[in-house]
């Protein structure tokens, strides 16, 4: 596979993790554009990181970087609201914003009183969205997305939106490769389960009749570079890793085909029943490094940790794997200067 990408290949979560203000996100942005980063994609919380909201600010303080939502849900906005949200930031952005769903966390879907996702329903939102955006007058919808008497946005619109998702599970996976421009893998995936992931994501991509190159596959990679101190990297390693493995363990599980015994004594742990919440946002430093103990090395190898240089090669591994591009997860534009520029010396020297 190509290994020799260039930054263009390279994005970033603008406001990774949790945060006070979502001003931060500005300078964020003004400092990837200096940094020839061409791809920020954003994650919704549903606190001061709404999705709609950000995405108009940066598109307004950006004029280079293309923007991903990454993902928010098809369930907790009308779908004529975000297909018009899509529209105004294609227009607004010059083309460069890509609408990116997502099934949503469980816990937080149950609790607002909505129903879970279903593939079905991404599917068939995917092609709702676009005959929207061509200017299809859409009447009397009654399908697995609700009733709806008349969705339009007018005749007169043919925009060529990207559309994106973020991918997990096989159903997810092939629903990508069948229906999505873009894709957006998840965080702390091994190797081999990159490869399997590409891999089914293209061949659904061909049994649909596409061109399986078209689909823009990313992975999510969890970078940090050592210099942050210790307490901030052990947070965005470990901590970061403890949370995944509560929200949705037995799924990264099984999607790693790791030991389930060994996630059964996560759980089972001193430390993580302890814990009154995500570990990456409750958890004091004594309970990380303890969370360290009960934590496979492996799984937490599934990341770039280390110097610059250590993160700038294993970022570049994983265009090894097949993907497209790669999302430095869990740092600010700042704390990836370093990476980049190591990165970019070590392109330029194979150029």
């Amino acid at each position: 596979m190509d290994a020799d990408k260039g930054t263009d290949a390279l994005g970033f979560y603008t406001l990774a993790g949790h945060v006070e203000s979502p001003r931060a996100m500005l300078d964020e942005l003004r400092l990837a554009e200096q940094m020839d980063l061409k791809n920020a994609f954003i994650s919704e919380r549903l606190n001061v990181k709404e999705a709609c909201a950000l995405s108009g600010a940066a598109g307004a303080v950006s004029d280079r970087i293309d923007i991903t939502t990454a993902a928010t849900n098809i369930n907790t906005r009308h779908p004529a609201i975000t297909a018009a949200f899509a529209t105004t930031m294609h227009r607004l952005t010059g083309g460069r914003f890509t609408l990116g769903i997502g099934r949503g966390l469980r816990p937080q879907i149950a609790s607002m009183g909505l129903g879970q996702t279903t593939t079905a329903q991404m599917e068939e939102f995917a092609g709702m969205m676009r005959r929207l955006w061509r200017g299809e007058i859409i009447k009397n919808y009654d399908g697995p997305l609700g009733r709806f008497p008349k969705l339009a946005l007018g005749s007169e619109y043919n925009e060529d939106i990207r559309l994106g998702t973020t991918a997990f599970g096989p159903e997810t996976l092939a629903l990508a490769g069948r229906a999505f421009d873009v894709v957006v893998l998840h965080t702390f995936f091994a190797d081999d389960t990159v490869e399997r992931c590409v891999n089914t994501i293209r061949g659904a991509a061909e049994r649909a009749g596409r061109d399986p190159a078209a689909v823009k596959i990313w992975s999510c990679y969890a970078t940090v570079v050592d210099d942050v101190g210790e307490e901030a990297f052990i947070k965005k390693t470990v901590g970061r890793l403890a949370t995944y493995l509560q929200v949705y363990g037995d799924l990264l599980v099984s999607t790693n085909r790791w030991d389930p015994s060994l996630l059964d004594a996560f759980r089972s742990s001193d430390v993580v029943n302890e814990l009154d919440g995500w570990a990456d946002t409750v958890a004091t430093p004594g309970q990380l490094e303890r969370l360290r103990a009960v934590l496979p090395a492996e799984w937490l190898d599934c990341a770039a940790a280390g110097s610059a240089e250590e993160c700038a090669v294993k970022v570049r591994h994983q265009f090894e794997l097949g993907v497209d591009g790669v999302i430095m997860h869990g740092a600010t534009p700042s704390e990836l200067r370093p990476v980049v520029d190591a990165y970019r010396d070590a392109y330029a020297a194979r150029s």
